[in-house]
């Protein structure tokens, strides 16, 4: 009971602290600052960077709760991997909106542009463009009208989207720098993680396919009589008289 009930009461706290770097943001930029604020002398590049980087890290964590399963078995941090993974389009959409709202004004010729010559921006949106599926079918109603097996193979999109995601931000710092090295690794190891389950159970499978065909092949060996065997040998004997005595 108090389980179940500890359960029910960490998921709302899970829920407002996924919340705070928003928080934290809006409170920056209404704090005084040395250029006005504390967003810095370039509040719009400050604020797309800022929530791009909560959009990744949120990624991240929805991508190591399976991991977290899997290795330690914290099977309830399963309950949050939905939430997390919404957190992380939500913080992806913001950081879009705060490049057509803050950064270009919703020139949308001039961002037309920035998406067919600026790399990681292309990168960034076919990312996002990605990710907008599996944020929309994220709800109990649309993995029913969906089917769990193809809602599965959809969400297998992450895949993509995090490699897509890390490659748009170091190709957005221009340059090898430590901190998009270190987001890169950490998905890598989180992929390799579920990559290894993926191979072990195919494999498991595999064995017991194999097994099972084996098994079958010398059961079915053992009930057929070999040619040229004297069937005879195994009828009973039928004395005569004489031989009776």
């Amino acid at each position: 009971m108090f389980n179940g009930g500890f359960k029910k009461a960490v998921k709302p706290i899970v829920f407002i602290v996924c919340l705070l770097p928003v928080a934290w943001v809006i409170w920056l930029a209404f704090t005084p600052g040395p250029a006005g604020s504390g967003l810095g002398a370039n509040p719009q590049e400050y604020i797309n960077r800022y929530l791009g980087d909560w959009a990744l890290r949120m990624l991240l964590i929805a991508l190591a709760i399976t991991p977290l399963r899997l290795v330690l078995g914290w099977s309830g941090a399963m309950r949050f991997r939905r939430m997390t993974g919404l957190y992380a389009f939500f913080y992806a959409f913001l950081h879009l909106t705060s490049y057509v709202v803050l950064d270009q004004t919703f020139d949308w010729q001039e961002i037309w542009n920035d998406i067919l010559k600026r790399n990681y921006i292309t990168v960034g949106m076919i990312s996002l463009i990605l990710f907008i599926p599996l944020a929309a079918t994220s709800t109990n109603g649309m993995i029913k009208r969906v089917g769990a097996k193809r809602w599965r193979k959809l969400h297998k999109l992450v895949y993509i989207i995090a490699p897509l995601t890390c490659l748009h931000f170091f190709m957005m710092r221009k340059g090898v720098q430590t901190e998009p090295l270190v987001y890169a690794g950490i998905a890598t190891a989180l992929l390799a993680v579920r990559l290894r389950h993926w191979m072990r159970v195919k494999f498991r499978r595999s064995a017991s396919l194999f097994n099972t065909l084996h098994f079958h092949w010398q059961f079915d060996r053992n009930e057929i009589v070999k040619p040229g065997k004297d069937s005879s040998a195994n009828q009973p004997i039928h004395k005569t008289p004489d031989e009776s005595n």
